[in-house]
């Protein structure tokens, strides 16, 4: 739990040899049993766990999860697992997942059944698609940044002349000029040998931005492999002399790294609930998707506070809004064709198929002939569009395993899934229900420009949910309506909430300590020598930072608690710590490069153009 942006790999690993002596001849030989493979046994003391086991009752019990493939890496086979305690509380992010996938698999069961599908036990399929976006920067400058090798951000750090204005990153041409492309072939070719395939590889918006698309598959699946393509990127970068940064912003005023999350639900032999056609043709019923889509946007706009809390990684502080991802205001697009369709439904106007509607591009020119597209644009700046079959959760942090995030997702559809079908067993008809549902919540419905912060401020009138700090979203885990909310899907009890909230509060405030010490060390260690060098620079302001910060983290020590110490430590990383780094960078805009000992972004984020001195130049 909470490993994002720290833990290498994310994931909890004891590799064990299939070996045992023969007690008879003393040799050597395989030892591999079956129930070894189905159930193991570990120390679980010192993992994350928010008061779920003490010290004294440290058993954590290993079960194999059935629904994800195993992993041949080297001389290794990796199985996995989930981990829970002696009691059985969940001291992983897998097994939160697993029981949202049966209580969506029940309940979307029985809403599918009233709506004319017979679906069997265990055969709807939550299936996702992750693009995972990171940077490549030159190794040698990485150990050059304490910041980075610590925190993967940097903390301080003036612009370079140069950055993004130019568009001139995006979808360019991966050139061997530079490490980066062979770095990524070695990725995906590594991903490959463990049946992990990387469709796409492309570059993004920023410098030394780059992303990884793979094929979409089950959720446990494709969380499990996300897990290990990111272990693998940061791995394998080394090799080519790069440093692989998978936080969500570690660079200042050029865009962060999300991980968007594709989700979309199906039967098992493939029929897709967000496709009207599909759905509609499955269940020879015309109102199947738009009682189904009804029972979605209900979903988001009551638990749109659920949805926030689960991207509220510590990197995401600097990127949710910022031009690159969507606000922290959950609303979603449906596109003008899907809103008039629903509109008309929930105001009983007309009946109908809902078809998509499509468009032609004439170039007016031989050599390319007319060609269709979809009648509805992409909106980037929704948090939830629609896209055709999948809704794309586009504010997930580059850096998160995404279990939380899809935990949630499954939960909340199961609600009210479950809701509908109680309403309808009940005797109300399924029509009805939906239309009712959808005049309450149409508000969380909006297709205009999320970044207009005049828009922003007629959803947040409207009351969607909209909850800026991370914190605070964190914090609605113990919220009473969503502790009863996981019990009542049976995904997680009142004390794995509120366990799994402070673990995650823990992880913000140690991250930002992290921060906080770095920055202490910079400044002492390279930017005060440096000032006092040249001779210029804000030198009595330097100095007077190192208690002002010191300070700050003695408070968050002597915090009561860890939801009191996370708020402290979010004033601290979002105004001293903001402050402060605009008198480092002050000093770094007259210090004379010669005496400038910190890697500049100048020589980080330009792989193409940047020829930096060598390290001897540098410390001779």
């Amino acid at each position: 739990m909470a490993s994002s942006g720290v833990r290498h790999g994310l994931t909890g690993q004891v590799q064990n040899m299939m070996m045992q002596f023969n007690r008879e001849t003393n040799e050597v030989e395989f030892d591999f049993k079956g129930k070894d493979l189905i159930r193991g046994e570990t120390d679980g003391s010192s993992y994350p766990n928010g008061g779920l086991r003490g010290t004294h009752c440290a058993g954590g019990y290993l079960a194999v999860d059935t629904s994800s493939p195993i992993f041949l890496r080297g001389d290794t086979i990796f199985v996995p697992s989930a981990l829970v305690s002696y009691y059985g509380a969940a001291l992983d992010e897998k097994t939160p997942v697993l029981r949202a996938n049966a209580a969506l698999n029940k309940q979307g069961s029985r809403l599918l059944k009233h709506l004319g599908l017979d679906v069997a036990d265990g055969d709807l399929v939550t299936n996702i698609g992750l693009e995972q976006e990171m940077f490549l920067i030159p190794r040698d400058e990485y150990y050059r940044r304490p910041d980075l090798q610590m925190t993967g951000r940097t903390i301080i750090g003036k612009n370079a002349p140069r950055g993004q204005e130019m568009c001139d990153h995006y979808m360019a041409p991966l050139s061997s000029a530079t490490p980066a492309l062979a770095c990524m072939q070695e990725i995906q070719e590594e991903c490959w040998r463990i049946g992990i395939p990387l469709k796409t590889r492309h570059r993004e918006v920023a410098p030394n931005q780059f992303e990884f698309a793979p094929l979409f598959g089950s959720n446990t699946t494709q969380i499990d492999q996300n897990v290990m393509v990111m272990q693998i990127i940061e791995e394998v970068a080394p090799r080519h002399g790069l440093a692989a940064l998978l936080q969500e912003k570690p660079f200042n005023d050029v865009n962060g790294s999300g991980k968007h999350n594709n989700w979309s639900i199906a039967t098992a032999d493939g029929v897709q609930l967000f496709l009207p056609k599909a759905i509609n043709k499955a269940t020879k019923n015309e109102f199947a998707f738009p009682i189904i889509m009804a029972a979605v946007v209900a979903a988001l706009d009551e638990h749109g506070d659920l949805m926030r809390m689960a991207i509220s990684s510590p990197g995401n502080d600097f990127r949710l809004g910022a031009c690159e991802a969507p606000p922290a205001i959950v609303s979603t697009y449906l596109g003008e064709d899907m809103t008039f369709y629903l509109e008309h439904f929930k105001d009983g106007k007309g009946v109908g198929e809902y078809i998509p509607g499509v468009k032609t591009l004439d170039l007016g020119v031989s050599e390319v002939t007319p060609f269709e597209v979809p009648a509805e644009d992409r909106n980037r700046t929704s948090p939830f569009p629609y896209g055709g079959a999948r809704f794309e959760f586009r504010a997930v942090g580059s850096s998160q395993n995404v279990s939380l995030v899809n935990t949630v997702l499954n939960t909340i559809a199961a609600q009210k899934f479950g809701e509908f079908a109680d309403k309808i067993d009940a005797g109300a008809d399924p029509i009805d229900v939906a239309r009712e549902a959808l005049n309450k919540h149409w508000r969380v419905i909006f297709n205009g420009d999320n970044y207009d912060e005049n828009m922003q401020q007629m959803l947040t009138d409207r009351g969607v949910w909209r909850i800026d700090s991370g914190v605070e979203a964190t914090h609605q885990l113990s919220s009473e309506k969503n502790i009863n909310l996981f019990e009542q899907m049976n995904v997680m009890s009142k004390e794995e909430c509120e366990a799994r909230e402070t673990v995650l509060h823990d992880h913000y405030s140690g991250t930002v300590e992290m921060e906080a010490l770095c920055l202490i060390d910079m400044i002492n260690q390279h930017i005060i020598p440096a000032v006092k060098a040249a001779g210029v620079g804000p030198l009595s302001d330097l100095e007077a930072a190192i208690p002002k910060i010191k300070e700050a983290v003695a408070t968050i020590h002597a915090a009561e608690n860890s939801y009191e110490a996370a708020k402290i430590a979010r004033v601290l990383r979002l105004e001293t710590m903001i402050d402060i780094r605009e008198v480092c960078d002050g000093a770094e805009e007259v210090v004379p490069a010669s005496l400038w000992t910190l890697a500049t972004y100048k020589e980080l984020m330009f792989l193409d153009s940047h020829v930096g001195p060598s390290l001897e130049e540098i410390y001779e």
